[in-house]
């Protein structure tokens, strides 16, 4: 016995009120629950689609969908650092190197003046703030997208979330170490200025490329990761 349409609409409403937000894990959750679903029919055709569906979702265990969610959290966390670091890659040939070189000498030079520590403070303060704006406006949208229903997917999300979570805890935790050490840029020794700007030059690269290129180049990128995107959005 197969499912109707109507009854893996009921699953994927099923798999929502389970706090399965993102279609495209809907989709492998209901895709399993109707698969097990067709086979539990086999053995006992008289079992309703209810009964049968809650016994399939039994084995799933006491934490439901959630080790599922998880897992495709992680898988989808390894994809979107590769996505960062193709793009990231691209500041280190030619020509953004050129950029790329021009922004580390900029703070090498600039952590050598004395209280370049407060001008990175403050540097620091503006894009935190510039972040929670961000992080608030990406909420607000997402919010509404559920209460239309809209179908969103894993990575949809983590394109607008993933680089909040990263740059502004970096950002706020690095704030924090310089404000409460009372750090002191000037007296370092060169090699260590050296690779601080490093450091913060790859900070500043993360942050343009999470920030704005791969927003800009979503579509492409969740094209390039569900074929079935651009249809379900059409929908």
């Amino acid at each position: 016995m197969k499912l109707t349409n109507l009854q893996i609409d009921n699953l994927y409403k099923f798999t929502r009120q389970h706090y399965v937000y993102h279609y495209d894990v809907q989709t492998e959750l209901v895709d399993h629950l109707a698969n097990d679903i067709e086979e539990i029919w086999k053995e006992n055709p008289k079992i309703t689609f209810e009964n049968a569906r809650d016994k399939s979702f039994k084995k799933f265990g006491i934490f439901g969908f959630m080790d599922v969610i998880e897992a495709k959290q992680k898988q989808m966390n390894k994809r979107y650092w590769k996505i960062l670091l193709r793009f990231a890659k691209e500041w280190f040939t030619l020509p953004k190197i050129i950029t790329t070189s021009l922004i580390f000498l900029g703070f090498f030079f600039l952590l050598q003046i004395k209280y370049s520590e407060y001008i990175f403070l403050g540097t620091l303060l503006i894009l935190i703030i510039f972040e929670m704006i961000a992080i608030y406006k990406i909420r607000k949208e997402h919010k509404k997208k559920e209460q239309e229903n809209e179908k969103i997917f894993l990575l949809e999300a983590m394109i607008g979330t993933t680089k909040n979570g990263f740059t502004g805890i970096t950002m706020v935790n690095l704030f924090n170490f310089i404000n409460l050490t009372s750090f002191n840029f000037s007296g370092l020794e060169t090699y260590w200025l050296v690779i601080i700007s490093f450091v913060i030059t790859l900070l500043c690269i993360f942050f343009y490329v999470s920030n704005y290129v791969i927003p800009e180049k979503a579509e492409e990128l969740l094209q390039e990761t569900y074929p079935e995107y651009k249809m379900v959005k059409s929908l």
